[in-house]
């Protein structure tokens, strides 16, 4: 096939996709189910982990899609997925982007729809901004993050929706993203960056196997919604790129977030609920959080950071096996007065850094309200903070941990940790104020406001022993053949 295609390129273009099928193997257990077309000519099969196999297929080309790199495929993509939303019923629609580059502008998701991007397909976002379409900003927050006003809506998007999966074979989606960043910092924009993936009010949601690179702002943002897999995922950036955080569940109930490489200008993982007075109005937390097997590279930001948008809560997050080189900090709590809501019951377990400013850092005093209209009484509340197994090399500080006076973070739970101090370290490796908890095996000694247990309780402060029930979603093996 690639041999005829080197040769008669414009034959292929002529006629490709005149015949298409869809074969899809779905194995639920032991229970296998087909569907298919039978047609003629050549076939490419790939296959996939999903939360739902498809019924029915179509490739964007059979909607006028054209891959030059050149041509805006925005009005292919958006009727593609308004007429494969037709088949939600019998078994949903996969919408398959072959090998291309693909440019197009922001178009909207369906439910019981599949984006499958080919591992040579590239979503090119267009840099018109004047033809992207504005949205207010999020009820939790009240207000944009670049600007007061509404916030460009995202390349990908889609809102109250169920079963939603966007995934591939590692394909691309570039969100061309320099000229976003030179407008934000020449202060020209009227209107917050749009995101690469955002995802509302949503139900059972899968986002998998893809490349992101050169998001305009954050790169993968589910909201208001449930049930959750983020897997597979490289996210790449300038280390100086603004705020292009990687993954920031916001807001959400039961995700899980896995095997993923995050290169970045802000932080890789950022948990968020909401910002200040909107956020404890809005009153939706972030709970039941897992984050396993990240890799993370971010000088100037957290692997994993909770806040500073956090008014709404953040309960029940589980971090495990985490890998951060030369960031800024692995774990980070951000929040202020004003904000409200509370950060609990938190859980690190198996980290291995290397070349970090700080392994842990909390901080009371992040400021950056949404406007003046914030309730200086409303305090949050930190607590049930655990970390163990770390292990950290080339460090400048180990800890610097701040509450609120008059509202110490409390339930700080630090145990066999072992930190290495870089050639240049800080004087005192920790420090301390309005935290309190305590500490077992942890190198160099804490602070005295989190007072050594012994060696005996060197395993305190692990996970819960119940699992949460995302971990106990198992995706299907589906199959799909695409004849030319």
């Amino acid at each position: 096939m690639d041999s005829l295609r080197k040769c008669f390129p414009s034959l292929l273009q002529v006629v490709k996709f005149l015949v298409l099928v869809s074969a899809v193997i779905c194995v639920i257990g032991r229970v296998e189910c087909r569907k298919s077309r039978i047609l003629e000519g050549s076939s490419d099969v790939f296959e996939y982990s999903a939360i739902s196999c498809r019924g029915h297929s179509a490739s964007i080309e059979e909607f006028g899609g054209v891959g030059d790199g050149r041509t805006l495929n925005t009005k292919a993509f958006q009727e593609a997925v308004n007429q494969l939303s037709q088949y939600a019923s019998e078994g949903g629609a996969q919408l398959y982007v072959p090998a291309g580059k693909w440019l197009t502008g922001s178009f909207n998701l369906t439910s019981h729809f599949t984006l499958y991007l080919h591992k040579d397909a590239v979503l090119l976002a267009s840099q018109d901004i004047g033809s992207w379409p504005v949205v207010d900003p999020l009820p939790s927050y009240g207000h944009g993050r670049d600007a007061a006003g509404g916030r460009y809506i995202s390349l990908l998007f889609g809102t109250n929706l169920t079963d939603v999966v966007i995934t591939g074979d590692n394909g691309t989606i570039d969100g061309q993203g320099a000229l976003w960043w030179q407008q934000f910092h020449k202060k020209k924009l009227k209107f917050t960056r749009p995101y690469l993936i955002e995802i509302m009010h949503s139900d059972t949601v899968q986002i998998s196997n893809l490349t992101l690179v050169n998001s305009p702002s954050w790169n993968v943002h589910p909201v208001y919604s449930s049930n959750i897999i983020i897997q597979g995922i490289t996210i790449t950036a300038p280390i100086t790129s603004p705020n292009t955080d990687g993954i920031n569940p916001d807001s959400c109930t039961n995700t899980r977030i896995e095997d993923s490489y995050i290169v970045s200008g802000d932080d890789c993982i950022a948990v968020k609920s909401g910002w200040d007075e909107y956020g404890i109005s809005y009153g939706m937390p972030t709970k039941q959080l897992l984050i396993r097997r990240l890799t993370c590279i971010s000088p100037y930001s957290a692997a994993i950071a909770l806040g500073s948008e956090m008014s709404g809560g953040i309960q029940d997050v589980r971090a495990q096996d985490i890998v951060a080189i030369n960031t800024e900090s692995g774990v980070r709590i951000k929040t202020a007065v004003g904000r409200g809501g509370f950060v609990k019951d938190i859980y690190v377990k198996g980290m291995k850094l290397q070349t970090m400013k700080w392994v842990f850092w909390m901080t009371g005093n992040y400021g950056s309200h949404a406007d003046n209209h914030y309730d200086p009484h409303a305090l949050p509340a930190i607590q049930g903070i655990n970390y163990r197994d770390v292990v950290a090399d080339d460090v400048k500080m180990a800890a610097r941990l701040e509450g609120i006076s008059g509202d110490p973070f409390t339930g700080i739970c630090i145990a066999n940790v072992t930190i290495g101090m870089a050639q240049k370290a800080k004087k005192y490796p920790w420090t301390c104020a309005d935290v309190e908890g305590i500490a077992s095996g942890v190198v160099p000694t804490p602070c005295a406001s989190l007072p050594d247990q012994g060696p005996e309780k060197v395993g305190m402060c692990d996970f819960p022993q119940e699992n949460l029930e995302i971990e106990n979603v198992e995706l299907r093996s589906c199959s799909y053949q695409i004849r030319y």
